[in-house]
């Protein structure tokens, strides 16, 4: 499969996906291809029947657009250095403006589209790494309750202090303190680049999946990343964050593959990047 993608462009083969569910919709997988919004109009791989542009226009690429109160929306095109190919949708928070919580529910998990309905929020983006049972296999903070244990010596954590500031760190810099009074926490790993701005240093396989990231920026503002079709490695999506204008000080790689999601909601502006399974764990972003 990898040396055939290193030969068919993504696009191609979401194209071929896509004949395949039109003309065998019972087939697995048919009813679960991601799909991004863009003003209304998908711009990656959309459901069966639904149109098919190739990517957003020009216009609306690499360009920040206010969608709220301290919230801009970014969509850019992407390729990596074997041929791969996505539309990025980036969402920027200015922390003045916003409230972040994180919340967990492994016994009763939901598609992201589930939890926007559940929490009508700004944006909401997958969380960290869990287990066949739906448990965070890292520490989980919602709303001030503790749940499973801390990673250590690896990863990163997103998390919210109990006077509201938001923070993004390497745990191997960092280890958590369960003195810290957090009231919010997501755990994931790797961490694709170290607070500072520098490329961090992983081991990982080259397979590309769907991706979802959290960072921060050098100006103190949250962005939530993601792209939905299976274009990037790690180290691929590493290296574009490094060499991108975002200003970046420490991005972490959160729960790709079935697990990416990422909804925006405001007003006529909505991003609709659906997981492909429930989830237990998302990080969701409101205004004040």
């Amino acid at each position: 499969m990898r040396s055939i993608k290193r030969i068919i462009p993504v696009k191609q083969l979401l194209r071929l996906a896509l004949v395949l569910c039109l003309l065998m919709p019972s087939l697995a997988g048919c009813d679960l291809l991601p799909t991004v919004t863009v003003r209304g109009t998908p711009v990656t791989v959309p459901l069966p029947g639904s149109s098919t542009p190739d990517i957003a226009s020009p216009s609306s690429l690499n360009v920040w657009s206010q969608v709220a109160p301290g919230a801009e929306l970014r969509y850019e095109d992407w390729k990596s250095g074997g041929g791969n190919e996505d539309i990025v949708t980036i969402i920027r928070f200015d922390l003045h403006h916003v409230r972040l919580s994180v919340e967990y529910q492994p016994t009763k998990p939901l598609l992201m589209s589930q939890w926007m309905q559940k929490e009508h929020a700004t944006a909401i983006i997958n969380g960290g790494y869990f287990d066949q049972q739906k448990k965070a296999t890292g520490l989980i903070i919602s709303n001030g309750q503790v749940f499973g244990a801390s990673y250590t010596g690896f990863g990163g954590m997103l998390a919210v202090d109990d006077q509201g500031r938001i923070q993004l760190r390497a745990l191997s810099q960092q280890p958590y303190d369960p003195n810290e009074g957090l009231q919010q926490v997501t755990q994931s790993a790797p961490m694709l680049m170290l607070p500072g701005g520098k490329r961090a240093q992983f081991n990982a396989n080259a397979a590309s999946a769907r991706r979802s990231v959290v960072a921060m920026d050098k100006q103190g503002r949250l962005l939530f990343i993601a792209s939905p079709s299976m274009a990037f490695s790690l180290d691929e999506l590493a290296d574009r964050l490094v060499s991108s204008d975002l200003s970046i000080n420490a991005a972490l790689n959160l729960d790709g593959g079935a697990s990416t999601g990422l909804y925006v909601r405001t007003g006529s502006q909505q991003v609709a990047i659906d997981s492909l399974v429930p989830l237990p764990i998302v990080v969701i972003v409101k205004g004040m």
